[in-house]
Order: C-alpha cells, then sequence, then structure tokens
C-alpha cells in the first residue's frame, strides 16, 4: 500500500463524474433501491463507461509516472453514495479501465464530502450539484460536472498531454470583483480593477488545486532542466470574460499568490466555446452556468456554483 504524502495532490470524485451512469440511476429513479442493488450485483462484470471527468482523472493519474519513487504526485479516491455493497461494481469497473485507484469512502445515501480533510482533498468532483453546493458551503472545493459524455469527443489516446482551463473571478480568486460588477456595471466594473490593480486578489475554491498542479509543474521543472529533449505533458490556462485593463489585476494576483500558469485568454466578454473547442481542455471550471451551456458540449465541464452569480441558482 502506498502512502499519501504531504505535496500528493488528492482529489475526491463521485462515481457519478468519473463513469457514465444513466442507466444505473434510471433503475434507481424508476424502480426503487432494490432494484437498483439487483441490477448492480446482475452487472458486476459489465464495465461502466466514462464519464465526464474520466479524461481528466485518467491522464492526472499517468503523471504518477513523473516520479518512481516515494509518495505518488497524485491520488484519487472515489466519494460515494452507494453503500459497499452496490458500490463493488463502480470498483470492479475502476479495475477493468486499468485505473490505478484503490481507496474509496462509501456512505449509503450520504455523501462523504465532509470527510476531505482527512485526506487533504484539493477538489470534490460530483454531478449532483446539491453535495456541490454543501461542500462550497463549508469551504470545500468542488464542483458538478455538467453535460453528457457521450456528447462528447472521444478522447484521443495518442495526445498525452493534460490540459486544465479555470475562468479566473469566483473559481481561482473570490467573487469580490464580480460583486463590484453587479453592483456598478461594466464601467465601474473596469475603474475598480485599475484603481486596485496592485491589490491581490483573495483566494477562491480551487486556488489550492492550481497550487497543487503547480508543483506538479515544479517537477516537470525539473525534468526539463535535467534533460533539454524533455517534453511538458501538463499545461494549465486561464479562460477569462476580463480583458484590458482589468486583465493586470488578475496577472498580479496570481504573482503575488507564487503561482503560475502557461496560457490566458484574456476575451472581455468574447464567447468562450469558441477558445475551448481549439484549446480542447481536458476539464474547464467556470462559475457561471451560462457560461458553460454551449461549453460543455465540446469540452469536459465543471460548474463551481460559488459567489453572488449562484447566489439564486
Amino acid at each position: 500500500m502506498v502512502a499519501i504524502g504531504e505535496d500528493t495532490l488528492v482529489i475526491g470524485i463521485a462515481s457519478s463524474a468519473l463513469f457514465d451512469l444513466t442507466e444505473s440511476h434510471s433503475v434507481f429513479e424508476q424502480q426503487g433501491e432494490d432494484a437498483y442493488r439487483d441490477f448492480q450485483e446482475r452487472n458486476y462484470e459489465t464495465q461502466l463507461s466514462p464519464g465526464i471527468a474520466y479524461p481528466f482523472i485518467k491522464r492526472l493519474l499517468s503523471l504518477n509516472t513523473l516520479q518512481t519513487e516515494g509518495a505518488p504526485l497524485v491520488e484519487v479516491v472515489v466519494l460515494s453514495r452507494n453503500d459497499p455493497e452496490t458500490g463493488a461494481r463502480v470498483m470492479r469497473s475502476i479495475e477493468s479501465h486499468g485505473l490505478p485507484m484503490t481507496r474509496a469512502i462509501f456512505m449509503q445515501g450520504r455523501s462523504p464530502f465532509k470527510f476531505m480533510p482527512a485526506f487533504k482533498m484539493k477538489l470534490f468532483l460530483s454531478a449532483n450539484p446539491d453535495d456541490v453546493k454543501a461542500a462550497l458551503s463549508l469551504g470545500y472545493p468542488a464542483g458538478q460536472v455538467v453535460g453528457e459524455a457521450g456528447h462528447l469527443a472521444a478522447d484521443n489516446p495518442h495526445d498525452k498531454d493534460l490540459r486544465i482551463a479555470f475562468d479566473f473571478d469566483a473559481v481561482l480568486a473570490d467573487d469580490s470583483a464580480e460583486q463590484v460588477y453587479a453592483s456598478n456595471g461594466i464601467e465601474g466594473f473596469r475603474n475598480h480593477e485599475v484603481q486596485n490593480e496592485t491589490t491581490p486578489l483573495p483566494p477562491g475554491p480551487m486556488n489550492g488545486l492550481l497550487e497543487a498542479i503547480n508543483r506538479i509543474q515544479d517537477v516537470e521543472d525539473d525534468r526539463v532542466a535535467a534533460d533539454g529533449s524533455y517534453r511538458r505533458r501538463l499545461f494549465v490556462s486561464i479562460v477569462t470574460a476580463r480583458n484590458a485593463p482589468a486583465h493586470a489585476r488578475a496577472i498580479r494576483t496570481l504573482k503575488s499568490w507564487g503561482l503560475r500558469v502557461n496560457d490566458a485568454f484574456f476575451l472581455g466578454g468574447w464567447e468562450k466555446t469558441a477558445v475551448l473547442e481549439i484549446l480542447k481542455p481536458h476539464i474547464f471550471f467556470d462559475d457561471q452556468m451560462s457560461h458553460l451551456e454551449d461549453a460543455r458540449s465540446v469540452v469536459p465541464s465543471v460548474h463551481v456554483p460559488f459567489g453572488i452569480k449562484n447566489i439564486s441558482v
């Protein structure tokens, strides 16, 4: 058994985010718990199809090959509302897909996200919006996967990179700037951001995740230093509605946190989907569902229901 290290990036994932459970959920909704239990038992050896977050998780776990000794760089733990018996099919599918995941928490009818601090998790992914909102209300980093896995393009097995994209406000940073926008409009927002250009924004729910991702990128930096021919595999982008002059505060904020991204797209309200379709991130985090209505049909998307834009949601 491999121990989790102090710097290991630990992620919790619900089976609803990892696999496509449409059929299983339909049985539960239409026929009840007993029929659901029987269905899972009868289909124990039937491999579950990949869900929305599957490509992201698979590629993230593959980064453990960057470190051949010591604690792994990444650990993914199943957080499930199933009981251990009905959850056995999920673990069997994890095994048959060849995913190196061995840890799980099963809590019948309850979400186990409250155990995130015990594992120092930097992210909880689920398709259940209520679980995600409850986790965020406790200050835990969480996001709801949205869309249908079957509508997304098949993951390219020849592409070994992992591309992660974040919106900025209310995702990496808190929503204080969005509150100004809501109160004072676009011009008031721009003036405020120019006046506060050198004042870093407070961290948002995914700040710790970016910090952990940067630590993995540090390992790749060491690889490049030792071998100039090494090709990086992990890339991070921000895709934000900010543009000049409000872009400056975002850049300065990241620097003040000691964090970094590889690419930045300051779109000034331009439709994000067109950029994301070319960028092809394996996961994209945004706080506004309206931004994901189109994006989720082209890239695996995660709604982070945090901040003023989600108060009425």
